[in-house]
């Protein structure tokens, strides 16, 4: 299968972060953070270094991946100034996707009221009435300039996002009716916050047509204690849970990347450590 890397998980020095995935026989690179900006907030002659190296260097970007939308909140309003603010900034991250030649930009979603539906008097006492139906036209002018552009979205599962879940997320998509334009960025980890077992419910959720990209990292999650702890890949409670996922994208023939996501340190900050302890790994479950 495609695999990659978020590079600044690695290093914000892409020059570096491209030495290291030649070391290790990466190929895909995926964008967030190169040197002090992140993706959409560098100027036009940085882009075209960014692009230069990269390509020199053989190495096709995967994603493109802006926190857009993140940290909004019920409150917005499509047109407001916060969602004016991120739309013009995915355009930007659009307009640098053409010219690295990137595929995908990453959007995400406002942030998560956790009781959306229910039943037997929930629906009554304890959901967020109108919350989901609210963001919809925050996300729905993305898609059109996106489709616009010949660019797709993929929206990322986020910890305490609205779309937290592969079923959030698809339902995110028939919602609006934009299958195709817009795809699942499927973190199984994130997911591991609302308890969606990444296999198979939340693989089957997303595997017709609705995955678009993958973040692969491992966590424990302890939601009643609110506490998140990301672990070295296979000591966290994906563990089991890696190799069906691989096998069953494998089967089904995914053709999207996956993306290795270096966010693990055992107490000293050296992600890149992380990185090398972990890449064995994940490129022997996932290659």
């Amino acid at each position: 299968m495609k695999l990659g890397v978020i590079c600044d998980g690695i290093s914000r020095d892409l020059k570096h972060a491209v030495d290291v995935m030649d070391e290790f026989g990466l190929l895909y690179a995926e964008l967030q953070f190169v040197g002090d900006s992140e993706v959409g907030d560098h100027t036009a002659q940085e882009i075209r270094e960014i692009d230069r190296l990269l390509r020199d260097r053989g190495k096709p970007v995967s994603c493109l991946s802006r926190h857009i939308f993140a940290g909004m909140t019920g409150a917005n309003r499509p047109g407001g100034a916060l969602h004016t603010k991120h739309m013009d900034a995915l355009k930007r991250v659009i307009d640098m996707a053409h010219v690295v030649g990137s595929p995908l930009v990453r959007i995400m979603t406002p942030k998560k009221e956790q009781i959306l539906w229910g039943q037997g008097g929930a629906e009554k006492w304890n959901v967020a009435h109108g919350a989901w139906d609210a963001m919809l036209p925050l996300i729905a002018p993305a898609v059109e300039v996106a489709k616009a552009e010949g660019i797709k979205l993929v929206v990322e599962t986020g910890n305490g996002t609205m779309v937290n879940s592969n079923y959030t997320g698809r339902k995110l998509i028939d919602d609006l009716g934009v299958k195709g334009t817009l795809g699942v960025l499927w973190d199984p980890a994130n997911n591991c916050w609302c308890h969606e077992q990444a296999f198979p419910a939340g693989y089957d959720a997303v595997k017709d047509g609705y995955l678009g990209h993958i973040h692969i990292k491992d966590v424990v999650v302890d939601t009643p204690r609110a506490t998140l702890t990301v672990k070295k890949m296979g000591e966290g409670q994906l563990a089991d849970q890696f190799q069906p996922m691989a096998d069953a994208l494998r089967a089904d023939g995914y053709d999207g990347v996956i993306s290795f996501e270096s966010v693990y340190h055992p107490g000293n900050g050296d992600y890149e450590a992380d990185f090398r302890d972990c890449i064995g790994l994940f490129k022997q479950l996932f290659g």
